[in-house]
């Protein structure tokens, strides 16, 4: 089993950059992506980045990319999203996740490990 506790989260202006951590404890080593997510009310939740230990290929949302920047540690049980140039839209309760997939951009249900979230802001 894989526990997963995100921080980093809290409210910015417009244009302001935020770093998401999510922390891995457990069996670390039995999953091959860890995945960044968000969910507003009344939406559905979307995954915003992905990063695969095994290639280090990285993968992301048309809506963040280029924005938002998903990196691993050398032992690939911390996950970083580097937010820069947030938008009010950017406002979510962001998620972590790690399992396994061969899907570029995993959705949510098929990631067996999942955080609590951490809320960003924009406004």
């Amino acid at each position: 089993h894989v526990q997963l506790v995100e921080s980093g989260g809290g409210s910015v202006q417009a244009g302001d950059s935020l770093t998401l951590s999510c922390v891995a404890s457990g069996r670390t080593d039995s999953y091959n992506v860890m995945g960044w997510f968000r969910q507003v009310p009344g939406k559905e939740r979307e995954g915003i980045a992905a990063r695969y230990t095994g290639d280090d290929s990285q993968y992301y949302a048309a809506s963040v990319k280029g924005r938002f920047t998903i990196s691993l540690n050398s032992a690939k049980n911390t996950a970083y999203l580097q937010m820069n140039n947030l938008k009010p839209e950017d406002t979510a309760m962001c998620y972590c996740a790690a399992g396994n997939s061969d899907f570029h951009l995993p959705a949510w249900y098929e990631l067996d490990y999942r955080g609590q979230g951490t809320q960003v802001t924009v406004s």
